[in-house]
């Protein structure tokens, strides 16, 4: 199944999070809270401004995000649990890094 938003929403699909704290104690399920990272799946066209003008979507699909504890809807397709949220939801895009820091 393809699924694809509507307006100013994105499709994201929750990363895991550590199963073991930096000690080495292991989290149980019950204990996990749900992380909040993931990855766009699908994103909508864009909203409309006043006006009505269409507005793209500054994430993209492959984009790894942080978004808030609360934030989105949880829905299941072809079984798999993600999220649709609106994109004002997500408070950033993580970037890698390539370049390492040199010694002065």
């Amino acid at each position: 199944m393809h699924f694809r938003p509507l307006h100013d929403r994105v499709v994201v699909r929750r990363l895991e999070s550590e199963e073991k704290t930096k000690g080495g104690i292991i989290i149980p399920d019950t204990a996990k809270e749900k992380p909040q990272e993931g990855e766009v799946i699908a994103v909508g066209p864009g909203g409309r401004d006043d006006a009505g003008k269409l507005q793209p979507l500054d994430v993209k699909a492959g984009d790894r995000i942080l978004f808030g504890k609360w934030s989105g809807t949880e829905v299941k397709l072809d079984g798999e649990e993600l999220l649709i949220m609106k994109e004002s939801d997500i408070m950033g895009v993580i970037e890698k890094t390539s370049a390492k820091k040199k010694a002065a």
